[in-house]
């Protein structure tokens, strides 16, 4: 049996990058607003999935995925709430710079 969501497709984060980071809670309250802002018609916004380690760990950065992005083997690191708007266009497979 196949069932389809009725809500966007996940954003996958890091955890220990998210703790780790001095931008954190910035970064996650960001991500959390800019799903909310992105919602489709009928369709519910992406949920924000706290995840274990993906084994890159940047020393300043946040690992962000997707499935479309882990289908596609790239990952997507965030500094600052500055670059989250980018980084999630990227996750969805556009060209987000």
């Amino acid at each position: 049996m196949i069932v389809r969501s009725r809500r966007a497709a996940p954003v996958l984060v890091c955890a220990k990058c998210l703790k780790r980071s001095d931008e954190g809670r910035d970064v996650r309250r960001a991500l959390k607003s800019e799903l909310k802002a992105n919602k489709r018609d009928g369709i519910k916004p992406a949920k924000l999935v706290m995840t274990g380690c993906f084994g890159l760990c940047p020393k300043k950065s946040i690992v962000l995925a997707s499935g479309a992005s882990l289908a596609r083997q790239e990952y997507v690191l965030v500094a600052d709430r500055d670059q989250v708007p980018a980084a999630l266009a990227r996750l969805n497979g556009g060209r987000g710079e």
